[in-house]
């Protein structure tokens, strides 16, 4: 099965784009080559554009704040395990806690760092940075595996409570998931939400059919269609129904 995830909003928008350049961060950081590692900062430049939308950090503020009291009204209900209730309590209130103990904006240790906006100014140009054109980070990418991790690891830290916080956010948003399994008539499926507001849209569906789903949706229509991929990779409308599994998320 693969998931597709459609978000029906900037803010969950940019958390689920954020989410895929930590994860992407992460699995370059591990490695050990050069190149890897320069991956790795390439995609924390990515990070730090992305970060920077200046109500991001209120937004989750608020809204681990608001999960905070939602799920606090639960330890009255009999079938709440507490123990399960109070643990993603206290990461909530962990995560809440880091994310507003930082006082400046996200990235701006990165941005004070000369050396490392020096390396930032070039990766946008194509091939620039080359080591003629950096000969300092060069340097540094022929330095040991073990060094280089170091770094990143340091370069990185800062960034940790915004990813956390979002990480919890994220999983508490796809737990709510109203699951259902729907068929797409000729590869096209719409479906009303009357107003209802919702957050984000899964579409899950066995790989084998080939079907992918392009989404569109705005508080009245959800429309899903769904295309394939021949030689070429071009998209095709898909010829024939499409059993999948739909999912509407909102806190």
């Amino acid at each position: 099965m693969i998931l597709y995830e459609y978000p029906l909003n900037e803010r969950v928008r940019t958390m689920l784009r954020l989410e895929d350049l930590f994860e992407r961060l992460e699995f370059f950081a591990r490695q050990e080559h050069p190149l890897e590692h320069h991956a790795a900062l390439a995609t924390m430049f990515d990070v730090l554009d992305v970060a920077a939308r200046a109500d991001l950090k209120a937004d989750l503020l608020q809204e681990l704040e608001r999960q905070k009291h939602s799920l606090m009204a639960f330890r009255s209900s009999p079938d709440v395990s507490i123990d399960a209730l109070d643990r993603i309590l206290a990461q909530i209130e962990e995560a809440s806690h880091d994310l507003g103990s930082s006082t400046h904006k996200a990235g701006q240790h990165i941005r004070d760092n000369e050396w490392l906006m020096s390396i930032r100014s070039r990766t946008i140009i194509a091939g620039g940075a080359c080591e003629f054109d950096l000969p300092s980070y060069y340097a540094w990418l022929n330095r040991s595996a073990a060094e280089r991790q170091r770094d990143i690891s340091q370069w990185v830290t800062p960034f940790r409570p915004l990813y956390d916080s979002l990480t919890i956010v994220l999983k508490l948003l796809r737990e709510s998931a109203q699951r259902s399994m729907m068929t797409a008539q000729q590869g096209s499926y719409q479906q009303t939400l009357g107003g209802k507001t919702f957050q984000m849209v899964q579409v899950k569906l066995d790989e084998a059919t080939g079907a992918i789903p392009e989404i569109s949706a705005n508080k009245y229509l959800l429309w899903i269609r769904f295309t394939t991929q021949e030689s070429d990779h071009r998209p095709r409308p898909f010829e024939g129904n499409v059993e999948f599994e739909l999912s509407l998320c909102n806190l």
